[in-house]
């Protein structure tokens, strides 16, 4: 669906699935902070033979309306790439807000790993940065990377999922593979963290490039 933000005219994207059936979903436009409402198809003749049945009326609707406001990626801007950070050491997670913001993404910060997991439920996104440790005190059982690692494929391979490690060395292919994620980050390069991560999209990028083109060689897409 299409949504235009009546105060400052920006163009969005949001999926339908993303509205609650029979609700008024009211969202802040990612620019200006506008709130914007939609979902509600009613038309003002079906609004007044409702107030005369007794059934709810669009007042009321409105006012029992699902308020999207901690959720500021349910809809993005036409093109637009976001990111999940979930790192609770305040240093690291500034490096990495400052890199995203000059790689142009709109990123969300999860508070806990169950923050984390309401946020993925609501939005598929590009990047995912977790640090190993974040919201848990064994790091083979953190709650965000047991999720991503049981998504389907078809999901999966469209998410770059960095992980921040102080236990495994920067770019370790083999650990990458067994935590099943994109790219590892040792916590002490993250003062390089712009050039690693920028090196391993490049190198994401080149595989799944190859991937598709061997699947079209197959007839398989």
């Amino acid at each position: 669906m299409d949504i235009i933000c009546d105060k400052c005219q920006s163009k969005f994207k949001i999926p339908d699935d993303k509205i609650p059936a029979g609700k008024v979903v009211k969202l802040p436009c990612p620019k200006c902070k506008n709130r914007i409402s939609i979902g509600s198809s009613k038309k003002t003749d079906d609004i007044k033979q409702d107030q005369e049945t007794g059934i709810a009326s669009f007042d009321q609707a409105d006012s029992d309306a699902y308020d999207a406001s901690e959720k500021p990626f349910d809809f993005i801007e036409e093109e637009g790439r976001t990111a999940l950070i979930c790192e609770s050491d305040s240093s690291i997670k500034k490096k990495i807000k400052k890199v995203l913001n000059i790689m142009d993404y709109h990123f969300t910060e999860a508070e806990s790993a169950r923050d984390a997991l309401k946020q993925m439920r609501y939005h598929n996104y590009d990047m995912i940065i977790v640090n190993e440790d974040f919201d848990t005190k064994n790091p083979d059982s953190n709650g965000v990377l047991i999720f991503i690692e049981r998504l389907s494929m078809s999901v999966r391979r469209n998410i770059f999922v960095v992980m921040i490690s102080g236990r495994f060395h920067t770019m370790d292919n083999m650990m990458t593979f067994i935590k099943s994620v994109n790219l590892i980050i040792n916590t002490k390069n993250i003062k390089d963290f712009d050039k690693i991560l920028q090196r391993g999209i490049t190198d994401n990028d080149f595989f799944y490039r190859v991937y598709k083109e061997s699947l079209k060689e197959t007839g398989k897409i």
